[in-house]
């Protein structure tokens, strides 16, 4: 992959990419938000998000199953009970330059068909952990880091030993969910670190892993020893609103007796939002306490209600980071990954080094043409400089969780170097690895019998969004794949590790090292829970191509049962009325439809899933909807120009009704929305007898004039 502008992508560049993306952020994530052992900065982590998010809205198609955009965290470490989030604590979206911040404005205008100017408040970014405390008449009642974005830590007793936080609350409402951020202020830490040392304990790399490692002690004493604070950003449940504003709802949160920051302020735009961003940055050296950028917020809390979220970010919020930073360090070998694709990445080997307070010993070198010193069109990058083992590399840390090479000192480059030469074999299974034209990325040709594909398509099946069986992670995939006693070689597999494991004598699970009666009872009940599954995780766990997370539900909503979407996929043929039905979802374009009745077409595909759905009980999906809702269960098209609101506000409005929100007009659509322009929709809705009403209808049937 080059490093291009992502408007410069082809379709096989950015498959590559997003395909990269997602493997070293699901990394990150675990080093990050479970270890507490960031390798990378939040910065990194961010921009990596950014770019993946950049990459899919140009091509939608591709957006992959296990995409960063889906991703918040990663999930509990052992040893905490855990908490269920009864309002998601999501992730920001990043900006890193004054363009993104007014891109930021003017989308969040045109969602709210908003012409003037807005306000938003703006702080700064800390740099730290984020935590979640439910204050039920005033008292608290349990704390909660945010883990996964749904579930997270309990952390109720460390939380109370905080000097910062209140055990008591006077004039809140009944229910007050209070989010803020758990952080070491830098003096503290380095007088925690100096004790550390004095008692040959460990010492700690930055404030941030500091106050994470101490909130997140078993033993309340330790924690109540380490000197930790909190700031108050925002909320979550509450059974009364705070404010009509964001800050208002700030302010009255430090009314209630919580910490929040004192560089907050209201802003009128852009201008006013960057005005602030340099300010803080002005600031940062001598503020105390780390911080990596600004987060803007829309004021208004109607509005912010109205803008909604994404799948793992709001519409109403943005991050603006500070900029990135380099080092220099040698390059000590290129290692060859491959994924589930089949997409052969090279990863760099460096000398340890140093950059903005992380150690980075890895970064991708994205596909042979970046080596070579080259553009997938041929054209010089780096000066044409090519990249060779020994060779001395600037890193560059502002975009990607495994950071990039971003140029070469050939001065210091020794004489009998060689060009690198990437491989056309695969290195695991030995196939032939071809690069298609027009594709920046080699992939391997093994298929089923690459081991390392088989392996990371099981990894995806059991993960987090797909089938989720507890104690049956990537390690455990990876040591039952190549086992010769009990094989999982694919997903049927696991459904039979039970029964097969019960005819192996000596040679049972519970008798192996790293298993005993009980942890091999409690697996073979989290495969057995699983075997009742909803359609859409299975759709998504199935790992078909361009089939994500949100394809799936669409396609599960739209077919609800196992039955009904199984025999529409093995007829689907263009032409058919079951190929035209599934293009008229809408979400679903020629791309997604192609990948997947591929998959239902192909004789080893269809014989994988059939002898998986045998041994499941798959369940019906039931799109939930307010019972007093007009349009509960109906299908509805939008056609032409809406003048109110925009496109995607409308379809969020329908779907959040229990509408069937539909990309064309066929015999099964119960109402079409039409403003000026319509046209051949409006048409095919009269011949029909499709009922066909404007804008302010829709608003009055749905109760929004």
């Amino acid at each position: 992959m080059s490093d291009k502008a992502v408007e410069h992508l082809n379709e096989a560049d950015a498959r590559a990419e997003l395909a990269r993306l997602s493997a070293v952020l699901a990394d990150a994530n675990r080093a990050y938000h479970t270890l507490d052992a960031p390798e990378i900065s939040d910065a990194e982590y961010d921009a990596l998000k950014r770019r993946n998010a950049a990459i899919e809205a140009r091509f939608p198609a591709l957006i992959r199953e296990d995409s960063p955009s889906r991703q918040v965290g990663a999930p509990v470490a052992d040893g905490f009970g855990k908490i269920a989030h009864q309002v998601r604590m999501l992730s920001l979206e990043n900006a890193f330059d004054d363009a993104d911040v007014a891109d930021f404005d003017d989308r969040v205008r045109k969602y709210l068909n908003h012409s003037g100017v807005l306000a938003y408040t703006a702080e700064p970014k800390i740099d730290g952990l984020s935590l979640s405390l439910r204050y039920e008449h005033g008292q608290l009642v349990q704390a909660a880091t945010r883990g996964d974005g749904e579930v997270g830590e309990n952390v109720t007793d460390n939380a109370r030993t905080i000097a910062d936080i209140p055990h008591s609350l006077h004039g809140a409402p009944e229910v007050l969910e209070v989010r803020g951020e758990v952080y070491m202020s830098h003096a503290d830490f380095a007088a925690l670190n100096q004790r550390q040392a004095q008692a040959g304990d460990k010492t700690f790399a930055n404030p941030r892993n500091a106050a994470a490692g101490s909130l997140r002690q078993l033993d309340t004493r330790i924690t109540a020893s380490r000197p930790l604070r909190f700031f108050a950003y925002g909320w979550g449940v509450v059974s009364d609103p705070l404010a009509a504003t964001q800050f208002d709802a700030i302010a009255r949160l430090a009314a209630l007796g919580f910490q929040t920051n004192p560089l907050t302020v209201r802003c009128e735009g852009p201008d006013a939002m960057l005005a602030q961003y340099r300010a803080i940055e002005a600031q940062r050296a001598s503020l105390g306490y780390d911080i990596d950028g600004v987060v803007y917020k829309v004021n208004d809390l109607a509005l912010q209600a109205r803008l909604g979220f994404r799948s793992a970010t709001p519409r109403w919020a943005i991050a603006h980071k500070f900029p990135a930073e380099l080092a220099w360090t040698e390059l000590l070998g290129i290692d060859i990954q491959v994924g589930r694709t089949g997409a052969l990445s090279p990863v760099a080997r460096l000398r340890p080094v140093t950059v903005g307070g992380v150690v980075v010993s890895n970064a991708t070198l994205h596909n042979e043409d970046y080596i070579a010193g080259r553009d997938a069109k041929g054209q010089p990058i780096r000066g044409g400089k090519d990249i060779r083992v020994g060779d001395w590399v600037q890193v560059y840390r502002a975009g990607d969780v495994i950071p990039k090479v971003a140029d070469v000192d050939l001065d210091r480059r020794k004489i009998d170097a060689q060009p690198y030469v990437f491989p056309h074999e695969c290195p695991e299974c030995g196939s032939p690895a071809i690069r298609e034209q027009g594709d920046a990325v080699r992939r391997c040709t093994g298929g089923l019998i690459c081991p390392a594909q088989a392996v990371e398509r099981l990894r995806h099946f059991v993960s987090r969004h797909a089938f989720d069986i507890e104690g049956l992670g990537a390690k455990q995939i990876e040591m039952f794949f190549h086992d010769a006693d009990l094989p999982v070689k694919t997903p049927a597999d696991i459904f039979t590790l039970a029964s097969r494991d019960a005819a192996n004598g000596l040679k049972r699970l519970k008798n192996r090292d790293g298993f005993g009666e009980t942890s091999a009872a409690k697996l073979f009940a989290a495969i057995e829970a699983r075997r009742s599954i909803p359609l859409d995780r299975l759709l998504f766990a199935l790992g078909i191509r361009h089939v994500g997370e949100v394809a799936a539900q669409i396609l599960a909503r739209h077919y609800s049962t196992w039955q009904a979407f199984e025999a529409a996929v093995t007829h689907a043929t263009p032409g058919t009325a079951e190929w035209n039905d599934l293009l008229s979802i809408d979400g679903v374009g020629q791309t997604l439809a192609e990948s997947l009745t591929a998959a239902f077409q192909n004789a080893a595909e269809r014989a994988a899933i059939d002898a998986l759905v045998a041994q499941l009980e798959v369940q019906p999906v039931v799109w939930k909807a307010a019972s007093d809702s007009p349009v509960a269960g109906k299908t509805v098209v939008f056609t032409g120009t809406l003048e109110k609101m925009t496109r995607a506000e409308a379809k969020a409005r329908a779907e959040a009704l229990g509408a069937k929100v539909a990309g064309s007009v066929s015999a099964k659509t119960d109402l079409l929305v039409a403003g000026p322009g319509a046209g051949s929709k409006a048409k095919e809705a009269a011949r029909l007898g499709v009922t066909t009403i404007d804008e302010d209808g829709w608003l009055a049937l749905i109760g929004a004039t």
